[in-house]
Parts: C-alpha cells; structure tokens; sequence
C-alpha cells in the first residue's frame, strides 16, 4: 500500500529531457508571374528535436528545443522541377498547458512559442535551372523570426520514462534569398513546416 501511495508523486516530476524524430512537410506556395504560377517550397523529408522541459505548476510548462530537419528546395510547374539540397536549423522557446495536472500518466498538452529558423540551401545551383523565370534557388543561409503552435500527449511509461506524440506547425516568412521569386514574379509571405514526431524523454 505505501508504494502505490507514492505512486503520483513518483510521477510527478519537474524536468524533461528528450528527443523525437519525425517527418517534415511543407505546403507548397505558388510564384506567380505574370497570369502562370510555379509551386516553391521546401521537399518532404525527416525531422529530428531535442528539448529541455520543466513542468512549473500543475497545469503550465515550458520547454526550449532544438530542431533540424532535411529538406531540398523545390520548384515545380508541370513535369519540370528544380531543387536544390538544403536542411534547416530551427532554436525556440515553447509555453505549454496540460489538460491534466502533473503527476498524471497521460497528459494532452498544447504549445506555443517563437524562436528562429535558419534555412541552409548547401547543393550547387545548376548554371541553367529549370523555371529560373519564375524563381532562383541560391546557396546560402537564410535566418527568419518562427512561430511554433503544437498539440500532443506524454504518456509516462514508467517511473523516468516518458513517451510523447506530438505535431507542430511551424511559421515563417518565406525564405525569398534562397527561393528569390526573378523579376516580375511574387511569392506569398510566409512558409509552414507540419512536423508530426514520436519522442521520448526522461523525467526528474
């Protein structure tokens, strides 16, 4: 009787450090010249996070994370596409509440926060890309104010070990140095990133 009596407060710890990994999507923006229009974004790929949490009250937490995800840059019209190999590097700060108090065996949460985001495009642009007449994809790294809004579950599997699913949307201007619409083309301002991760953490 005394163990299971201690058993919330086993669970009821402060800290989390994790990781997770994931996929990485990116919905397509449209570079509109004149009355035609090629989709420009980023490609489908993995993605990988480490945080540092700390559950503050019974409800409210916070967490700083470190993301970096794989992902060419892509532009597309038809059958003909370009794309260039990049990745990107993601730091923020995340406030999350907790539908149930700590010490809970599962626990839905919903996040938000703001950092930054730096895109790195790393391949070699071709001397004649494809669709250049709508946008050109450059080397270089790009730096952007994020916007991080996320919802999940933790499910403590055991007395320091937690398992978490989680998806968040990431939000940033759109990286128009290294995707840079040509003369005469326009690109919406901003990019989202759906990152849906499996993690886990351990808890003290």
């Amino acid at each position: 009787m005394g163990l299971i009596g201690l058993a919330p407060g086993a669970l009821a710890q402060k800290w989390e450090f994790g990781g997770g990994i994931g996929g990485s999507f990116y919905p397509s923006r449209d570079v509109t010249n004149n009355s035609t229009t090629a989709s420009a974004g980023i490609r489908t790929s993995i993605a990988s996070g480490v945080w540092l949490g700390q559950n503050a009250s019974n409800k409210w937490g916070g967490e700083i994370r470190f993301d970096y995800q794989l992902g060419d840059l892509s532009l597309e019209r038809g059958s003909t596409s370009a794309n260039l190999t990049a990745q990107s590097y993601g730091l923020h700060y995340d406030v999350l509440w907790h539908a149930t108090p700590r010490g809970s065996k599962v626990r839905p949460f919903l996040a938000a926060g703001a950092g930054v985001k730096v895109y790195r495009a790393t391949g070699q642009p071709s001397l004649v890309q494809p669709l250049s007449q709508y946008a050109l994809l450059t080397q270089g790294n790009e730096m952007k104010a994020l916007l991080s809004l996320g919802a999940g579950v933790k499910w403590q599997i055991a007395q320091s070990l937690q398992l978490r699913l989680e998806v968040h949307d990431y939000i940033t201007p759109f990286p128009k140095e290294l995707i840079a619409p040509n003369v005469g083309s326009s690109v919406p301002g901003i990019l989202q990133n759906i990152v849906p991760m499996l993690a886990i953490a351990y808890t003290f």
